[in-house]
């Protein structure tokens, strides 16, 4: 880590006047804490951070120093390399910052074949901890497990049920797979027997005693009625009238409340129905218009029930609990047993290419198991649902979705309220301007809505890859629409103050020709210069001398125009440049 980046990371918790989530402060005026190996398994367990040692945040994070940094270093890789199992490979440097010495450690994050990392001393079952916002949290003995099954394919779907026969299953559910599978997969099955066909897509698995027996991913799929072995391994609604839940007031606890049976392709359809009455219908401003739609699209709720019910923990552990939907005035909430499974992370939900399955034979079985009274099977889209979901969301002109991965369920949130509004498109429009993309008029949206957001949450909410995020982000901040803090991956976002005026639409928007003329004179400047004179961004400047170059008022001296250190001087013909502009400060 280099000097810079330091002090954006302490000017950043400065500000936030907090620890955050993969920043842990300590003082260590008496060595190394006993807390810190806690730090190290959650950072090591979630998705890294950095330990700074000699900075106080009771004192608003003013660097105290250390006695003996070089100690503390050597100590620190120490308790990394023999104290924590899997060891730990930080990368640690002592800094000199703010006329004190700290270290400061680079703590990986783990590979989830190889987590959990625990303190040695504590066991795996009482030394596993993941980050929660700025604080360690132990792992509970069922999150230990759901983590260690990441280090292979769980075979829980592939279990036989024991008593569970050909007969448990409905049979036109058995004659459509077959059908399917023998036309779509003829390699595999068309010579096949019924019977061999089954056992072939592991609807049926031999029982210790070598008897057929119908797998849990058959039962799931396929059964009449697999509540009859599984009580729990259901789906329930519930619609409560009032944000906080139940309505005290008057006694009414909810508006709706079912539990949902039968197999997958049945609960998916009555989960969906059981949302869709529901439902209201909104106002969408559109391209031409208005029109009626749903409050939640379709596509985006099918997505998010299907992935609940395939994806959900089917260890021994987890078989009591249901998968539960919550529908509240502000927001509908989809909750599932067991965290996010192998590589796939909250940070890369819906990327091309990341994608994975802790229940691979209940998936591949859904391939070819249509919704009941349709076409299309359970997982037509095998790979994509997410991304899916964020397009139907982003086409509505709705928020995207909210996902947390508590290791023991994941849970999706889906915010009932309009992003792109009438009201908010009028605001974006009174800014001013022209050219911005859609994902931008999106990411101002939710800047409008909430405080921050950084290069992982753009992605997340408009489907670009991190290369059009970094400049559709860096085309904002030059615009001086939205202001950065910090750099690489601690840059966070927010919208730049606005004039009044300027947000009503009533005077043009700030240009900045005027002051890099005033700035320029007679002289032959660099970008670094210029911002300096003028106190404008990096950004703003690159962006103003493009767009005066091209008009002829300003002239490039040397060939390398993204250059900090490429210089540039009035134009000849800039007298032609009009005069009567106004300069925003």
């Amino acid at each position: 880590m280099l000097d810079a980046e330091l002090g954006e990371i302490v000017a950043n918790l400065r500000v936030l006047g907090a620890d955050i989530a993969d920043v842990e402060v300590k003082s260590s005026g008496g060595g190394l804490p006993k807390s810190l190996r806690e730090t190290l398994s959650a950072f090591s367990n979630t998705r890294g951070g950095v330990v700074i040692l000699g900075l106080d945040e009771g004192r608003g994070f003013a660097a105290v120093g250390l006695t003996n940094p070089a100690k503390l270093a050597a100590d620190f890789a120490s308790m990394c390399s023999s104290e924590m199992d899997p060891p730990i490979k930080p990368l640690i440097r002592i800094h000199q910052f703010e006329g004190e010495r700290v270290v400061v450690a680079e703590i990986p994050e783990l590979d989830p074949a190889q987590r959990p990392c625990f303190y040695i001393g504590a066991g795996m079952h009482k030394g596993s901890f993941i980050r929660v916002s700025d604080g360690d949290r132990r792992l509970s003995a069922y999150e230990v497990q759901i983590v260690l099954s990441s280090r292979g394919q769980p075979r829980d779907d592939e279990q036989a049920v024991p008593g569970a026969e050909i007969g448990d299953l409905a049979p036109a559910g058995v004659d459509a797979l077959i059908a399917r599978l023998r036309t779509s997969r003829p390699y595999a099955f068309q010579d096949l027997d019924r019977l061999a066909v089954l056992r072939r897509a592991k609807v049926l698995v031999s029982a210790p005693d070598g008897k057929d027996e119908v797998s849990l991913a058959g039962l799931l799929a396929l059964g009449s009625y697999p509540q009859e072995r599984f009580p729990q391994l259901m789906l329930t609604f519930v619609h409560y009238p009032t944000a906080a839940g139940a309505q005290s007031a008057t006694g009414q606890r909810f508006l709706d409340n079912v539990a949902l049976e039968g197999p997958i392709p049945v609960m998916a359809r009555d989960a969906l129905a059981a949302i869709r009455r529901n439902m209201s219908r909104r106002a969408v401003v559109t391209g031409a218009g208005r029109q009626d739609s749903w409050e939640y699209p379709e596509t985006a709720l099918r997505e998010a029930v299907v992935n609940a019910l395939v994806h959900r923990d089917l260890s021994g552990s987890a078989r009591g609990t249901q998968i539960q939907v919550e529908m509240y005035p502000d927001r509908l909430v989809i909750k599932s047993p067991g965290g996010l499974f192998g590589p796939v992370t909250v940070d890369n939900l819906g990327e091309e290419g990341i994608s994975s399955a802790r229940n691979a034979t209940l998936m591949k079985l859904l391939e070819d198991v249509p919704l009941p009274g349709e076409t299309r099977t359970v997982c037509e889209n095998r790979g994509s649902g997410i991304r899916s979901m964020l397009d139907a969301l982003l086409s509505a002109g709705m928020s995207p979705p909210q996902f947390e991965d508590r290791v023991s369920s994941f849970i999706v949130t889906f915010p009932n309220h309009t992003l792109l509004s009438e009201e908010t498109l009028g605001w974006i429009s009174g800014l001013g301007e022209q050219g911005l993309s859609d994902s931008q008029c999106v990411a101002l949206a939710i800047l409008r809505e909430e405080e921050m957001l950084d290069n992982r949450s753009y992605r997340a909410a408009t489907g670009v890859d991190s290369r059009v995020a970094t400049t559709e982000l860096q085309d904002l901040v030059a615009r001086e629409l939205v202001a950065q803090s910090g750099t690489r991956r601690w840059a966070h976002y927010r919208l730049a103050p606005r004039p009044a005026s300027r947000i009503s639409g009533t005077t043009p928007r700030a240009d900045r020709r005027p002051a890099l003329l005033a700035a320029l004179g007679d002289e032959t400047l660099s970008r670094t210069e210029l911002a300096i004179r003028t106190g404008l961004s990096d950004q703003t400047v690159r962006r103003w001398l493009t767009i005066m170059r091209e008009e002829g008022t300003v002239d490039l001296v040397g060939n390398v125009p993204r250059s900090k250190s490429t210089r540039y001087r009035r134009a000849r013909q800039e007298a032609l440049f009009p005069t009567n502009t106004t300069d925003e400060k």
